[in-house]
């Protein structure tokens, strides 16, 4: 639900809410009004200012008057008659006792008996009684009492009976219970719905605004909690993704910073090896220490293969950088992977065979499979795998086998050797950059460092993924896994 609606529905909720309650509390004491009122009796034990009709009540101060100064008005019928006919355009009716006898009732009263039922006995001479409303026949009814005592000691009383009105009986009555009522409704409305508001909008709010101050201060170690599914919550997801990614990018800059440094120690440590190698021969020949021309042809040589060391280095750092980078081109070409390998495999075998190290090939899938590759670089991985195996054989009888068959949309390539093999907390590092099992940085066991990293970059952007097991003193596998280029299916 988007906040605009939340708003327009609480808005709405603050009118209708109270304006139902208030119905609905009408309702009820209304049903008390209507009902039993001996629940409620306390509300009409006052017996003062409860007769508010100023007609009826004129009337009667104007039959007071008129009895006290003739007592026998009390039994006349024509005074009594006339009485009658205006009390009854105010909707009330006149009876009147002399000596604890009725001696008049008006038609209305004489219609209900009960209204004369157990009337008040006199109390005193030009006495004024009001009393509380009561419920007879389903009607309610106010008495006026005026007690009258004449010269012949009679004792007369006058009752003044009206029927009230049940809806204004009942604003009048109850008007201030109402108001107090409706009141506490809205105070009511008012508190839940700036509570609700407050748990929905100013909450999330202030978390995000507390989220926003602990990113200003640099800490992104928290998370932020916001739910919900409108406007604010969907701001808070986007909010805690951004922390997230940020934090992540962070770590990233600061994991990037000690491989940068990492990255500084070791290029200075195997371009310094050659260097100083070729400076202390270049000393050797300028101090005459390589004095017969065997001597010096061995320095030259040795000067040679140091910088072709040097030079192979710089070549692999250079592309390994340009590859982080993406800024090493690669030009794919549809080929069909198995003449390219057994072509590979051929090479591979001659070379090996001066090493004196066993070779053996088994290409099995279809030889027009057809995958999508860059030929010199998907060769530099295949090699790169190959020189590591030679550096690490240590069996009198070095041995690499090479097997390829297809695997669903994927061609599955492995070089397996029989060398010393990589112990298991090494096995999870040896694609990275500069790593190697071997903790000399001698050129001829140690290598670069960086020809496995530069195998992982060549196959990732050929879409496939390198892996290894291995297993000490037993030989290590390394598969590759590339998918079928579409075309050729």
């Amino acid at each position: 639900m988007s906040i605009r609606l939340k708003l327009l529905l609480s808005y709405a909720a603050m009118l209708v809410i109270p304006l139902v309650s208030i119905l609905l509390i009408s309702l009820l004491m209304v049903i008390f009004f209507q009902g039993d009122l001996q629940n409620i009796k306390s509300l009409y034990e006052s017996t003062e200012d409860r007769f508010d009709y100023d007609r009826v009540e004129h009337i009667a101060k104007e039959i007071k008057r008129s009895v006290q100064r003739q007592p026998e008005l009390l039994t006349d019928q024509a005074y009594l008659d006339e009485m009658t006919a205006e009390l009854k355009a105010r909707d009330a009716g006149l009876a009147v006792r002399v000596d604890g006898a009725l001696v008049y009732r008006s038609a209305d009263v004489r219609q209900v008996p009960e209204l004369t039922a157990g009337l008040p006995p006199f109390k005193k001479p030009d006495a004024a009684s009001q009393y509380p409303a009561v419920k007879i026949a389903n009607a309610n009814y106010l008495y006026l009492q005026l007690d009258f005592d004449d010269r012949t000691a009679k004792q007369g009383t006058v009752f003044i009976i009206s029927k009230l009105d049940p809806v204004t009986y009942f604003i009048r009555k109850y008007f201030p219970t109402l108001f107090i009522s409706l009141l506490f409704v809205l105070v009511l409305t008012h508190l839940l719905l700036t509570t609700f508001m407050s748990r929905r909008i100013i909450r999330p709010l202030q978390a995000l605004r507390n989220a926003a101050r602990e990113i200003k201060e640099g800490n992104l170690d928290f998370r932020l909690q916001v739910a919900g599914k409108d406007e604010i919550g969907q701001l808070g997801v986007a909010f805690e993704e951004m922390r997230s990614r940020l934090q992540q990018s962070i770590e990233r800059q600061a994991q990037y910073e000690e491989n940068r440094k990492a990255l500084i120690a070791n290029i200075s440590h195997d371009l310094k090896t050659p260097l100083t190698a070729i400076k202390g021969y270049v000393d050797g020949i300028v101090e005459g220490v390589a004095d017969t021309p065997e001597k010096s042809a061995k320095y030259m040589r040795t000067i040679a293969a140091k910088a072709d060391e040097l030079d192979v280095l710089i070549n692999e750092l250079f592309l390994y950088s340009k590859l982080d980078l993406n800024r090493e081109p690669f030009r794919f070409e549809a080929v069909r992977l198995e003449p390219y390998l057994r072509d590979w495999s051929d090479e591979l075998q001659f070379e090996l065979e001066k090493r004196r190290i066993g070779y053996t090939a088994a290409i099995a899938f279809d030889p027009e499979t057809v995958v999508s590759l860059d030929w010199d670089h998907f060769k530099r991985v295949l090699n790169n795998i190959i020189q590591n195996s030679v550096r690490y054989s240590d069996k009198a009888e070095s041995a690499i086998a090479l097997s390829a068959a297809r695997d669903g949309k994927e061609v599955v390539i492995r070089i397996a050797d029989n060398g010393i093999g990589i112990e298991p907390e090494a096995l999870a590092h040896i694609f990275e950059r500069f790593y190697r099992a071997e903790e000399s940085r001698n050129a001829d066991t140690g290598g670069s460092g960086l020809g496995l990293a530069i195998a992982k970059q060549i196959m990732e952007g050929h879409g496939g993924t390198i892996s290894a097991v291995s297993r000490p003193n037993e030989g290590t596998t390394v598969t590759l896994r590339i998918p079928v280029w579409h075309g050729g299916e």
